[in-house]
């Protein structure tokens, strides 16, 4: 499901990444783990289309999603690749705070220009699976960090990605919501096979994770 070679990034004279090679299953659950400033985040949003990789031709660069390389690829199929392969779960929810749960969820669809009618059955069925079908109507300051975070899930999921990745998604919450958000990725990993890339500082995740990969000093070791 992800294939990368020799990703190196750079921020001036800051080397953060150097050569870090990457080979992750399609319907794994795979943690990422190293001190702060090791470059898991750094990783994360190259892997995941957010940021680009330093001088991807001097370096003999290789990245692919689902068979599909994306680094030669312009903004604007850039922005389509990763609204219809890739969902994201950030530490802090991102909700839009003016708009309700639902309409926070909908968002990627209307983006991409999916039939209304069946994203909203998708979006039902998500906050059933989520368990927060009661916060539908509700806005983000009206809902618990649990709650939010859960509608995030439902966010990166809404548009059937192939991939979701994480970044300390449980970093804000108290440890019973982080735990049922744990449980929840492999449910839904079970349920969807899809592939999950979680950076977390969280032990208890990562030792239940399919693999952990450990990262230091910019690479994987």
């Amino acid at each position: 499901m992800i294939r990368a070679k020799n990703i190196h990034k750079s921020y001036g004279d800051l080397e953060v990444l150097k050569g870090v090679d990457i080979h992750i299953l399609e319907g794994e659950v795979v943690s990422i783990v190293g001190e702060s400033g090791a470059g898991k985040s750094t990783l994360l949003q190259i892997l995941g289309t957010l940021d680009s990789p330093t001088d991807p031709k001097a370096f003999g660069t290789q990245i692919a999603l689902a068979g599909n390389s994306f680094i030669e690829m312009n903004d604007r199929q850039l922005s389509k690749f990763r609204n219809e392969n890739i969902g994201f779960v950030f530490q802090f929810h991102q909700l839009l705070p003016e708009f309700t749960a639902l309409e926070n969820v909908l968002l990627p669809t209307k983006i991409s220009g999916k039939n209304e009618r069946e994203s909203l059955e998708k979006a039902y069925s998500l906050f059933e699976d989520l368990n927060i079908a009661h916060r539908l109507h509700h806005k983000p300051s009206e809902m618990s960090g649990g709650e939010a975070q859960r509608t995030a899930v439902a966010r990166a999921l809404i548009n059937s990605p192939k991939i979701i990745f994480a970044d300390e998604p449980t970093g804000n919450l108290d440890s019973k919501n982080a735990d049922d958000l744990h449980q929840l990725f492999f449910d839904l990993r079970d349920k969807y096979n899809q592939t999950f890339v979680i950076v977390t500082h969280n032990t208890h995740l990562a030792e239940t994770t399919d693999r952990k990969l450990v990262m230091k000093d910019g690479l994987i070791i």
